[in-house]
């Protein structure tokens, strides 16, 4: 195999890596908080439902924490094994928080397994709620390390590069890079947001399939009003995001706008196609693009002419940009339209067709993470640790990365289908209305 092999290969089982792991990443960073909420919700109210939903959401919860574990090392073992030559470059500098991400899984981990073991022993129902915030912290810290790390590989610094070695290395420097607060803020907030769309999706799917408890529609109504916060959330930092965009890495937001000469005044693309250089069939915002990159809408913004063309991303960003926002903005509308119809007790909200929707809000939820975690690492091509070191050089030249590709695929398989079935019959064994009326007799002490 040929070093041009072996970077195609790498990047694809790479890429396979990411898009899966993202998945249980997201669902890691995002249900503990909504664990957290739901059994606050329940000791506030004095409502069993919201603790029940904790409960059964906490059991859940661990599947996909073991998984994630597995697919999370596989990364790890990767950035060694297929990239070495940028290990060796900028490992010395990103070692902090790789570690820092380490210490806050197990910090989660830990009083995660407390929480769990601790059901019902607890007189003061508030005293078990406390086991929750540090379980919710580190899972949020978890993301916030490793989004450090890629944040770092868009805007390098802490560091003097002398004849192609890393000097006089400054960790904390690096780690808050120029790209770290808009990049941590936006991957922590749309992993909230996209948790309670998954959630709001399950909720809605039962309540589809028959099962009319007033469990499930609360279940529905918090979790979407969670994820309308966070989706507005969501938009504020992408905007911010933009504006990082415009100012450090000006070739990505050009190539994912399809903005090819620096003008004023500059439109945003939206859909559309390219044809010879030219592009059809697009929606065009008079003055947005401006507004995005610097809150002006008659700003001057970058364009692609001002590049060379071996360092211009591939174009095809750009359907991942509209893909991304296009959900988002469709995710806040539905999830807004519900709340609000809900508490104008507008009926159609209990529709079939309008159910439906909300099943389809958790799916796209995460295709739009992952359009955006692609738009985001195939937007820094050609680099992988920009303007210093190219993905072409940082590649392994072994030859049987095309062999490790196939057995990770079929290791993903196994956990991604092996998780799904666990899953399902771990919750069909026990549904709801049976664990509520267990619950009830355990309380009333009927154990006949």
């Amino acid at each position: 195999m040929g070093n041009e092999e072996a970077v195609f290969f790498s990047r694809v089982l790479t890429e396979l890596t990411l898009s899966f792991h993202i998945i249980y990443a997201t669902i890691g960073v995002g249900i503990p908080l909504m664990i957290m909420i739901a059994q606050w919700v329940g000791i506030r109210k004095n409502d069993e439902h919201y603790i029940l939903l904790a409960r059964r959401w906490a059991r859940g919860f661990v599947i996909t924490v073991a998984v994630g574990v597995v697919t999370g090392t596989a990364i790890g073992l990767q950035l060694s094994l297929l990239w070495p030559n940028f290990m060796e470059l900028a490992g010395n500098v990103i070692a902090l928080p790789l570690f820092m991400e380490t210490f806050a899984f197990f910090f989660e981990a830990i009083f995660l397994g407390i929480y769990l073991y601790t059901w019902d022993r607890f007189e003061n129902q508030k005293k078990h709620l406390l086991l929750l915030i540090p379980v919710a912290i580190g899972a949020s810290f978890s993301a916030v390390f490793i989004t450090i790390v890629n944040a770092f590989m868009n805007a390098p610094q802490g560091f003097d590069l002398v004849n192609g070695e890393l000097i006089n290395i400054n960790p904390i420097l690096a780690m808050f890079n120029p790209a770290m607060p808009t990049k941590v803020a936006h991957v922590v907030v749309t992993a909230y947001m996209t948790s309670a769309f998954v959630l709001a999706s399950i909720a809605a799917f039962r309540l589809l399939k028959g099962s009319n408890h007033v469990y499930h529609k609360k279940a529905l109504f918090l979790t979407l009003k969670l994820g309308l916060i966070f989706s507005i959330a969501a938009a504020i930092i992408g905007d911010f995001s933009g504006k990082y965009l415009a100012e450090y890495q000006p070739e990505k937001l050009a190539a994912a706008e399809w903005h090819f000469e620096t003008e004023e005044n500059a439109s945003l693309i939206m859909y559309g196609i390219l044809e010879d250089g030219e592009v059809k069939y697009a929606i065009e915002v008079p003055y947005a693009l401006s507004v995005l990159a610097h809150g002006d809408p008659f700003a001057e913004v970058i364009g692609l002419d001002q590049f060379s063309e071996d360092e211009i991303p591939p174009l095809y960003i750009h359907y991942l940009f509209d893909l991304m926002v296009s959900i988002g903005m469709g995710l806040t509308f539905l999830s807004g339209l519900y709340v609000f119809a809900t508490w104008r007790k507008w009926s159609f909200v209990q529709t079939k067709w309008f159910r439906w929707l909300l099943v389809a809000g958790g799916p796209l939820a995460m295709l739009a993470i992952e359009a955006g975690w692609w738009m985001a690492e195939v937007g820094r091509q050609p680099w992988i640790l920009r303007g210093i070191m190219r993905t072409e050089d940082a590649a392994t030249t072994s030859g049987q990365v095309d062999i490790m590709l196939v057995l990770f695929a079929g290791l993903y398989l196994i956990l991604g289908v092996g998780s799904v079935v666990v899953l399902r019959r771990m919750f069909r064994k026990n549904p709801v209305e049976q664990e509520i009326e267990d619950r009830r007799k355990e309380q009333e002490g009927d154990f006949s």
